[in-house]
């Protein structure tokens, strides 16, 4: 088996944090990008290998997406992508402004696309073979919920990402997947459970097991994507959502 390296967008909180640490435990060297210093410095006290580097910071800089892909070739040559950094906006569509819909999809989308852009030159650069991409999305991007629009339109156009990319690279073996969950208990989830009382219980009509996942849930899939176990999954957009858009 391919020793796996990887790269995590977004590991400071939920999906993000839980996918780093059962990363390190399946053996991956992990390269983490956390946007809070908070966070970055609670998860650097937990961490007690030498298998992972961890870089404050935000993923829209141009620069400390450099500096962690020079570092990598000095440490251990990256392989894997996950893009899971991101954020909500729950507004009324015809308040959205052209600020904040440029925003949004500079957080979930154009710093992706750049990010993924760079790994795929770099990939080539160190001829790096059998690696594997995957992007979290969300069910919002698939089936749109209100208030949403914004978020739901950079989701939607991540899939397509994934799949188009999936197409143009498999000539090189270079997966690319997107993995689309519904409600997933994270940081917000006692928030949300307390202050909207009557939109949680909707959220569980709606999912026909009745109630939200872990963030396990959806790690554990990640790392089956990126292994070579997974070597023949490709362009696919699995959702982990209790049967949601089912």
């Amino acid at each position: 088996m391919v020793e796996k390296s990887v790269l995590i967008t977004g590991a400071g909180k939920g999906i993000g944090k839980k996918l780093l640490f059962d990363c390190l435990d399946s053996g991956f060297f992990v390269y983490a990008i956390i946007r809070s210093k908070s966070d970055y410095l609670n998860i650097k006290k937990k961490i007690k290998v030498d298998n992972c580097k961890l870089y404050l910071g935000d993923i829209r800089n141009e620069k400390l997406i450099n500096k962690i892909l020079i570092n990598s070739v000095k440490e251990k040559k990256i392989n894997c992508l996950v893009n899971n950094a991101g954020e909500r906006q729950r507004r009324d569509f015809l308040k959205i402004t052209k600020n904040q819909i440029y925003s949004i999809f500079e957080n979930n989308f154009f710093s992706h696309f750049l990010i993924t852009q760079k790994m795929l030159s770099y990939f080539k650069k160190y001829k790096i073979k059998n690696t594997s991409v995957v992007n979290i999305s969300s069910i919002v991007g698939m089936r749109g919920f209100s208030q949403l629009s914004g978020y739901a339109s950079t989701k939607s156009a991540l899939d397509g990402l994934t799949k188009s990319l999936a197409i143009e690279f498999a000539n090189k073996n270079i997966r690319f997947n997107s993995i689309n969950p519904g409600f997933i208990k994270t940081s917000y989830f006692k928030n949300f459970k307390s202050k909207n009382k009557k939109l949680y219980k909707w959220t569980l009509h709606k999912t026909p097991l009745g109630k939200w996942g872990d963030s396990s849930d959806v790690s554990q899939l990640a790392i089956f994507l990126l292994s070579d176990k997974s070597k023949y999954i490709n362009g696919q957009t699995i959702c982990i959502d209790g049967g949601w858009t089912s």
